[in-house]
């Protein structure tokens, strides 16, 4: 597997689908940094259960047609408020953050706050899988229990509907 394909999906990821450990794989908004990805998580930012904490993610990336093109196990660091690591990537997943209330700053500030964790996953190359070392079977899962969910009854009708 060439690392080249690897690189080119990250240069061009939005979002990856990233899981910590055996927990399911949820999908990030992410930047691109140098080869490696910049994710945000907490509160008020989207939920990445475990990922602050984790020493390893894996990280999914889809191609052009929207399917999973590249896997790879990355090493994750918590890029730490005050560093200049944060100096410049914060600032730039900022501006890319969709539907913000406030400005970039405003938003880091927030982050810095209320304890958000950013994140940078270096991949591991090595552990590269894509093409023929991907399952070829769909990865697709069923839906997960969720209190949001609700079983409805089915429409009151006063009258039959007759098929023409």
């Amino acid at each position: 597997m060439s690392s080249g394909v690897l690189e080119e999906a990250i240069k061009k990821a939005s979002i990856a689908w990233i899981s910590v450990g055996d927990a399911p794989a949820y999908a990030l908004w992410c930047l691109p940094v140098e080869n490696t990805l910049a994710v945000v998580s907490g509160a008020g930012e989207q939920f990445a259960p475990g990922l602050d904490r984790a020493e390893r993610a894996t990280v999914r990336l889809r191609g052009d047609h929207g399917g999973l093109i590249v896997q790879s196990e990355a090493t994750v660091a918590r890029v730490l408020p005050g560093s200049p690591e944060w100096d410049e990537i914060a600032p730039q997943l900022a501006a890319k953050r969709l539907n913000a209330s406030g400005s970039a700053e405003d938003l880091v500030t927030r982050w810095v706050e209320t304890g958000c964790a950013v994140v940078r996953l270096t991949p591991v190359a090595e552990t590269v899988l894509g093409g023929s070392g991907l399952s070829s079977e769909s990865a697709a899962a069923p839906p997960r229990e969720t209190p949001a969910r609700v079983e409805t009854r089915k429409p009151f009708r006063l009258h039959k509907v007759r098929k023409r």
